[in-house]
Formats: structure tokens, sequence, C-alpha cells
């Protein structure tokens, strides 16, 4: 198995592409080893000492490690954990617990904003890695999460600001702000 790897916009964070899917539908975060149990690799790449986060896109693995150590050393074992995963035939996500991974239903504006970050924002920020993911719309605000490799992203801001904002506003009115949430 072949696995390409690709820098991020974020240092602690690398995005690793298997070469075939990872999730078939919806994006997977977990921040932190004790959110990992709905995730059998999520579950092996924590255990690999180093690894701090582990975000699931639909064809490509973001890995953050820990700020005191370096990628030429955990790179590699991150590299097994993901081959030794595959090779394992253990599901990415176990399937019972992807709903509640990935949420639920909406109201028309709400779908509005999702379909709009779906297709104009979310292609963008997979390929540096990470992902965006709605969490609220309330008072004309727009609450998102950064999540893989945009998450502590030094240029976050601005792509929420300048980007995002810009764009949800022209498009949905009812849009006045957006803002991050953890």
């Amino acid at each position: 198995m072949f696995i390409q790897t690709e820098p991020t916009p974020n240092p602690a964070t690398l995005k690793f592409l298997p070469g075939r899917s990872v999730m078939a539908r919806g994006t997977a975060d977990f921040p932190v080893a004790d959110k990992a149990q709905a995730s059998p690799l999520a579950v092996r790449l924590f255990g690999v000492d180093g690894v701090r986060g582990v975000f699931l896109g639909s064809d490509f693995i973001s890995v953050t490690k820990d700020d005191s150590l370096d990628w030429n050393g955990l790179k590699p074992m991150v590299l097994g954990a993901i081959v030794e995963h595959y090779l394992s035939g253990e599901p990415v996500v176990i399937e019972s617990q992807l709903d509640a991974i990935i949420g639920g239903e909406d109201n028309d504006l709400v779908a509005r904003i999702k379909e709009l970050l779906d297709t104009r924002v979310r292609p963008a920020v997979a390929n540096d890695g990470g992902d965006i993911i709605f969490r609220d719309f309330t008072d004309g605000v727009v609450y998102l999460k950064m999540q893989g490799a945009c998450s502590g992203c030094p240029s976050s801001t601005a792509t929420l600001r300048h980007g995002i904002e810009n764009m949800l506003k022209h498009y949905i009115p009812e849009v006045i702000a957006v803002r991050a949430v953890s």
C-alpha cells in the first residue's frame, strides 16, 4: 500500500492520502484520544506516541502531532499504523456510530448554508488537510468549527472573515457574521 503525505498550512498537522476511501460520507474529527472510540483507525493512530489529533476526510487522514516532536521520527510510525489498519480489514468508523459523528436534519436556511459550505468551502480546506463544520446559525451568526489542519492554523481567522463570511453574506442575506467555535 502506497500512502502519499502532504504538508498543511498547520505545521503540527500532516495530511495522509491512502489512495482509497477513508469516509464514505461526512467527516470525523477526533481532537483527543478519549473521543476516538467510534473509529478503530483513530484509536490505532492515537496509539502512536505523540499523536494529538486525528481528522478523517473523504480520501485523507490528517494527523496532528505534539509540538515537542519532529515529523521525521513520527511520520514512519503514523504511516505504519495506517497501513496496519487497512490490512486488518476493520472499518474506519463503526457504522452504528456514524450518524452521531456527522449530524442530522436541518431547516431550509441551514441547509442552504451547509450546501454552500459543502460545495465552495470544504473542498478547498480539504486540500489543506482540514475541514470546516457547521455548528449553529443563531440571530444571523453562523458558528463554524475548524477541524484537522485548520484547527489552530494561523490563517484560519482570515479564512473565516475574508473568505467564508463574505461568501455567505453574498449568497444568503440573512447571514451577518461568521464566528469560530471550539
